[in-house]
Order: structure tokens, then sequence, then C-alpha cells
């Protein structure tokens, strides 16, 4: 027997066509499955990059307002620090104080920095920009309330 022949003759036993057979009449006649639709998968390029680009668009929105809601979390935490800290003036609430007024004024010095990664032609910035700068103003007025 030669090297490279099955024992059934020259055709492969065990080969798999991947041909498509959409359009011919077949033995097994398989539905696609739900939410499968044949023309989603000949889209054209154009219209894939622009989806894509719609999710990209889409994503960097929903980050610039997590990223603006941030300085709530802090404003509750320094705000239960200096509850704790009480009235009295000493070490830990002077560092508390300041830590309280030195946060919302760095923050505010770097809004630009802050939403430069979602920065975008779709994106509409100015939302998460003032929601950003009221709440540090609200830390700052903490700081200044303590």
């Amino acid at each position: 027997m030669e090297k490279g022949k099955g024992i059934m003759g020259s055709g492969r036993r065990w080969a798999v066509h991947f041909s498509d057979n959409s359009t011919a009449p077949s033995s097994r006649d398989i539905p696609d499955p739900p939410g499968f639709a044949r023309a989603s998968v000949d889209q054209d390029d154009s219209t894939v990059s622009r989806q894509k680009k719609d999710a990209e668009s889409n994503w960097k929105s929903q980050k610039a307002w997590e990223v603006a809601q941030a300085p709530f979390k802090n404003l509750l935490m320094m705000g239960f620090m200096m509850w704790m800290a009480g009235n009295t003036v000493h070490l830990f609430s002077i560092g508390i104080t300041f830590s309280a007024l030195w946060q919302p004024i760095s923050a505010l010095q770097g809004v630009g920095k802050v939403f430069e990664p979602y920065k975008d032609n779709k994106v509409d910035l100015l939302g998460p920009k003032l929601l950003f700068i009221a709440l540090n103003l609200g830390g700052l007025a903490l700081g200044v309330w303590k």
C-alpha cells in the first residue's frame, strides 16, 4: 500500500468542505438560529466601522459621566472624616481641613486633563464637566465650612 493512500481508495474518508450551502437545497434543512440574519453578515465595511465609532463614542460618553460623578464619593468621605475630626483644633482636624480645601482646588485646575481621554467630535463633554465642577465646588464649600 502506498504512503498517503487510504483504505477506501483515492478519496478522503473524513474530508470536510466549508462551502456556503445557503442557496443550494440540502438534505439537512436546519433553520438559522434566532437573531441571526444572513444580510447582517454581508454588511459593508463602512457600516461596520460606523457602528464601531458609534459604540466607542457611547462608551466615551458613559465613562465621562462616571468620571464627573467621582467627586461625589470623595465629598461623602470627606464629610464623614470632618464629622469624625470634631470641632476642636487638633493636628488631625487641621490636616483634614487642609485636604478638604486642597483636593477640590487641584481638581478644578485639572478639569481639561481629566476629560482629555474622552474628547471626541460626537461626545458632548459640557454636562460632565459642569457636574464635575459643581461637585468640586461643593467639596470646597464643605472645607470652607469646616
